[in-house]
């Protein structure tokens, strides 16, 4: 696959809590040089990279992030402010506490709301697979297609680990046909991404993709 093809499948990423508008900035032409699907950025940088790329990209940011405890009450406003701010796409974290109590009504009314906030723009929920024995997967596949998200996630690359294809091979076995597959964090070379693609992931999110296809170093998300 050429790489082109590749990054049509990308989130091009940058979520750490140091990042500037410059920095952002770059992410952005880099996203619409490449041909990115989104780019994922914090939410306070939202409205201004919407003002700067126009219609040339879509932007994407988190909700919840990174740690999920939050209150839907406050997901929901966070998701709203986004969208008015021009965010096209809504990263949200689950609860994991919830899940890991087995509060699985309270997971599925949140990802609803969220949805409903959300309309017609895309709604991914991300797990924290590394966090999470299988059998809280299956039933995080089982929720996600129930609640009406668009979109399982994998991580949000700011705890113990990212992707693993294994993750991507267990969705895929357990998700409703409505529900599409994102890979994300510790995509570390372009193989990498090409076999989640090949396992059925639709959305890769990584910050690394400029500096895999240059052959540099590559730290990070």
């Amino acid at each position: 696959m050429d790489n082109s093809k590749i990054w049509k499948h990308v989130d091009h990423t940058l979520l750490l809590q140091e990042a500037v508008w410059g920095e952002i900035k770059q992410i952005c032409d880099e996203g619409v040089e490449y041909g990115a699907a989104s780019v994922c950025i914090p939410p306070s940088y939202v409205k201004e990279a919407r003002e700067y790329v126009g219609d040339k990209i879509a932007v994407c940011t988190v909700i919840g992030f990174p740690n999920g405890y939050m209150t839907t009450k406050t997901k929901a406003f966070e998701t709203k402010d986004a969208i008015e701010n021009g965010a096209s796409e809504i990263d949200m974290v689950i609860n994991i506490g919830w899940l890991k109590d087995k509060k699985y009504n309270l997971i599925e009314e949140e990802i609803r709301t969220l949805k409903a906030v959300c309309g017609e723009k895309i709604l991914k929920v991300i797990i924290e697979t590394c966090l999470l024995t299988d059998q809280e997967k299956i039933k995080m596949c089982e929720i996600v297609t129930k609640a009406g998200a668009d979109y399982i996630k994998t991580s949000t690359g700011f705890s113990k680990a990212g992707a693993v294809f294994e993750d991507i091979e267990l969705f895929a076995e357990n998700i409703g046909p409505n529900v599409k597959m994102k890979a994300a964090g510790g995509i570390a070379s372009m193989e990498d991404a090409e076999k989640f693609l090949a396992l059925g992931a639709e959305r890769l999110g990584t910050s690394r993709m400029t500096k895999i296809m240059k052959n540099e170093a590559a730290p990070g998300y």
